[in-house]
C-alpha cells in the first residue's frame, strides 16, 4: 500500500475472449482456451474428439484497471486440471491454494492498491499435455486519506503485567467495525477467552476475561491491510506482536486506611503507607487502574490537569512516577507528604509514599501491571487510562462490533 508497508498483497488475472466483460467479471476466459476447430476440408479424428477442451476461466478480466484491493483473485479449470499459478508484481508474489482435484485456484493474499499484476498459469489437458496462459492487470491507486494504519500495544517482545489490554489504533477512522475486526485476532498459551472492544472509530481494545495468566504467550495478528474500512477507506498493512506476561502483580490500594498491598504471584510482599487524594476536591478514584507509563524523573504542573489558583503546584523532578489514569493520577514518591502517610488523605488524587517504597515499588513494576483502588465514591472509568477492567466481562463483550 503505502511504503510502510513490509509485503505486497497479490491479484489474479483475466483473459481475453469474445465475451465482452467488464473489469473483475467472473469466469472471464483466458487467451486459448478453446481447442482449435478443423477446416471445413478436414474431419476430425475419433482421437481428437475424444479429448475434452480445456477451459482456464479467472476472477478478473484480462487487462483490467482499476481493480478494486478487495477483489477476491481466483482461476478455475474445466476439461484439465491446474498446475500452478503465479500472481506477481515488482514487489512480490501473491500467495494462493490449489483445490486438491486441481480445479481452481485461490488467492490467500490480498491485493496492493495502485500495483500492476502479471498472472501466469500452467495447467494440464486431459491428455497429458500442458498449456500456459499469461495475463496482466493493475489495481486501484489509493491515497494515504484512503488508508487505515494500525499501531499495536504492547509492542513486539515486551513483558507486561497480567491487567494490561491489547490496543490497536488507527489513523483513519473505521467506520466498518465489523468487517476489521473478523480480521483481528488474539491467541494466547495457555489459550484464554476474551473479547474486542471498541473504543471509538480509531481504537479496539482486547482483553481476557480475567487477568491474564502470569507467564502468557500471546500472539496478537491484525490482518487489515487491504479489507474495507468502510466509507472508501481500507487497511493499509496487517501487523503481528508477540508479547509475554509477567508475574502476576496486583496492588491494593485502601484510601480509608491509606495503605497499598503489593501482591506477587497472591503472595504479600509489603504492605506500604501511602496518602492518596484530598476530599471531596481531589478525591482518588476508586475501580481497576493499570500502570500505563513509568518515569523516573517527572516534573508535575498542576496546570495540566486543570488545578490552579491557591491549590496549583509546580514541581520539578519528581521521582519514581507511575501514571495510571489519562486525567493525571500517578502513584510516585513524596516524601514532602511522609508525616501523612498512612493516616491521611492530603494529596491532589495521586498516590504518594515515601521515596524509598516508591523506588521499591518502581523498580519491580511494568506496564500492564493491575492497581486495585477501594474506598471513594469517585468511579474509575472505562476510558481514563486502562480502564478496561471496571465493566463486567459481559458489558464488556457489548463493544464488539460482532457481539
Amino acid at each position: 500500500m503505502s511504503d510502510r508497508r513490509p509485503h505486497l498483497l497479490a491479484a489474479a488475472l483475466l483473459t481475453v475472449g469474445a465475451l465482452a466483460l467488464t473489469a473483475c467479471q467472473g469466469n472471464d476466459p483466458l487467451p486459448g482456451d478453446s481447442a482449435p476447430q478443423p477446416s471445413s476440408s478436414e474431419s476430425p479424428t475419433q482421437s481428437e474428439s475424444a479429448v475434452p477442451a480445456l477451459k482456464l476461466s479467472s476472477s478478473i478480466k484480462k487487462g483490467a484497471s482499476d481493480v478494486p484491493v478487495d477483489h477476491p483473485v481466483s482461476v478455475s479449470a474445466e476439461g484439465g486440471s491446474i498446475d500452478s499459478v503465479k500472481v506477481v508484481s515488482p514487489a512480490g508474489a501473491l500467495k494462493g491454494e490449489l483445490a486438491p482435484d486441481g480445479s481452481k485456484w485461490s488467492a490467500t493474499d490480498r491485493l496492493e492498491p495502485g500495483a500492476s499484476y502479471t498472472m501466469t498459469t500452467t495447467a494440464e489437458k486431459t491428455d497429458g499435455s500442458t498449456v500456459t496462459r499469461t495475463a496482466k492487470f493493475s489495481t486501484q491507486a489509493l491515497t494515504l486519506d484512503e488508508q487505515t494504519y494500525p499501531s499495536v500495544a504492547p509492542l513486539g517482545g515486551e513483558t507486561v503485567g497480567v491487567g494490561m489490554p491489547v490496543i490497536v489504533t488507527f489513523d483513519v477512522p473505521v467506520t466498518d467495525k465489523a468487517s476489521f475486526e473478523k480480521h483481528m485476532t488474539v491467541t494466547a498459551k495457555p489459550s484464554q477467552p476474551g473479547t474486542w472492544h471498541w473504543i471509538s472509530s480509531t481504537e479496539a481494545h482486547w482483553r481476557p476475561k480475567t487477568y491474564w495468566k502470569a507467564g502468557s504467550d500471546v500472539h496478537v495478528d491484525v490482518d487489515v491491510n487491504s479489507v474495507p474500512a468502510g466509507n472508501g477507506i481500507y487497511g493499509q498493512e496487517s501487523r503481528q506482536v508477540n508479547f509475554h506476561v509477567g508475574d502476576a502483580h496486583i496492588y491494593r490500594v485502601n484510601t480509608q486506611t491509606d495503605e497499598m498491598k503489593v501482591l506477587s504471584n497472591g503472595k504479600l510482599l509489603r504492605t506500604i503507607p501511602i496518602t492518596t487524594g484530598q476530599q471531596p476536591a481531589y478525591t482518588t478514584r476508586s475501580g481497576t487502574k493499570v500502570i500505563i507509563e513509568k518515569f523516573a524523573s517527572k516534573d508535575m504542573n498542576s496546570e495540566t490537569v486543570g488545578i490552579t489558583g491557591a491549590d496549583a503546584y509546580n514541581i520539578k523532578g519528581v521521582q519514581w512516577a507511575m501514571r495510571v489514569t489519562y486525567s493525571g493520577e500517578f502513584i510516585h514518591a513524596a516524601p514532602w507528604s511522609v508525616a501523612y502517610q498512612g493516616s491521611s488523605n492530603v494529596s491532589h488524587g495521586c498516590t504518594g509514599m515515601s521515596t524509598e517504597n516508591a523506588a521499591w515499588l518502581f523498580a519491580m513494576s511494568r506496564r500492564g501491571d493491575v492497581v486495585e483502588y477501594t474506598g471513594t465514591d469517585k468511579p474509575m472509568t472505562l476510558t481514563n487510562g486502562y480502564g478496561d477492567w471496571n465493566e463486567s466481562f459481559k458489558q464488556y463483550q457489548q463493544g464488539s462490533a460482532l457481539s
